[in-house]
């Protein structure tokens, strides 16, 4: 996947029109799950933000059960790479994680995230409620009518399903091997443009 064909953070304004969050009627921690490309990515993005308390990589959205990652690479599952988040909405909303989440992949090409071809790319909200179900659709609304991106976004919206968890080897990918050819030519450049734009949301 090119790094440059993703658009920087900067790029993409934050949606004032999106309606505000529900404050949660109780602390206890949620769960968002995301598909913006390989999850590899994904995780290194998000387990920085401060209020992420986990991020599991895995795949949902398809019809096999327990699939590995070379059934899901082999495009026949149905399901997508996702990053499943456990969070604190005392300290990060899902709103704050759509933003993150919509600036840092491109959700206008369909099946596909630079050189990562395939439905496994596709993006992707699995929304775990009827509160993210609302806030994901009305952001998606806002960002088309900004004409923040060149095309409509293809993010599909759907409800979460079951999480399978992905094989060890990929947890943690990016922390246990920053200097491999995939994690330096893809993955620290979009981290890089994300810890710029987000220097407020990181953890300490």
């Amino acid at each position: 996947m090119n790094a440059d064909a993703i658009p920087g953070p900067d790029a993409v304004p934050a949606v004032e029109s999106v309606p505000a969050e529900a404050t949660p009627a109780e602390s206890r921690t949620r769960v968002a799950t995301f598909g913006a490309g390989c999850f590899w990515c994904v995780e290194a993005v998000f387990v920085e933000l401060k209020g992420v308390l986990s991020v599991k990589p895995g795949y949902m959205g398809g019809h096999v059960e327990a699939p590995t990652y070379e059934q899901v690479c082999g495009k026949l599952t149905g399901h997508a790479e996702v990053a499943h988040i456990e969070y604190d909405p005392a300290v990060i909303g899902f709103k704050e994680l759509l933003e993150v989440f919509w600036k840092t992949h491109d959700p206008t090409t369909l099946n596909q995230q630079g050189a990562d071809h395939g439905p496994q790319y596709r993006s992707a909200v699995y929304f775990h409620d009827a509160e993210q179900q609302r806030l994901a659709q009305a952001y998606k609304e806002a960002l088309d009518a900004s004409g923040a991106f060149s095309g409509p976004i293809v993010t599909e919206i759907t409800e979460a399903a079951t999480f399978w968890p992905a094989e060890q080897y990929h947890h943690d990918y990016y922390a246990r091997n920053p200097d491999g050819g995939y994690c330096m030519a893809v993955i620290r450049p979009k981290i890089e443009k994300f810890r710029k734009a987000f220097a407020e949301k990181l953890k300490d």
